[in-house]
Parts: structure tokens; sequence; C-alpha cells
């Protein structure tokens, strides 16, 4: 597994930061580019609905493994 790695994404016209692993990371370009949407827009998707006490990077990790757990059932 690798680092953690910080990355920045502009959503709903301010910077934002988030940091994850590769590994994370790679899952949720494949994500978005399987539905057609910029990694942007999934990011601000998932932003627009995680609790208000959990924060980004957290919810993009969470996002991630129900997509993969989706995606075995």
């Amino acid at each position: 597994m690798s680092g953690v790695r910080k990355r920045s994404v502009t959503i709903r016209g301010h910077r934002t930061s988030f940091s994850l692993e590769q590994e994370f990371f790679d899952e949720l370009e494949r994500i978005a580019a399987a539905r057609g949407v910029p990694l942007a827009a999934l990011v601000e998707s998932v932003d627009e609905t995680r609790a208000r006490d959990a924060n980004l990077s957290s919810a993009l990790r969470l996002f991630v493994l129900e997509e993969l757990k989706a995606a075995r059932s």
C-alpha cells in the first residue's frame, strides 16, 4: 500500500483538498470515468452527501469502499 498523498480539487467554485492513498485515488478516478463525470464532480457529489462531522478524505474512502462492495454483489 502506498502512502497518503494530498490532492486539491475545485468544487462549488472553491479549492479544497483531500488526502488519499494512491489505491483509493485510482479507484475514485475509475468510478468517475465509468460514470462519465469529471473527478471534481464526483468529489463534489460525495462532499454534498457526507455527514458534516466526517472529513472529506474519510467520506471518499467510504464511498470507494461502498462502490467496491456493491460491485461484488
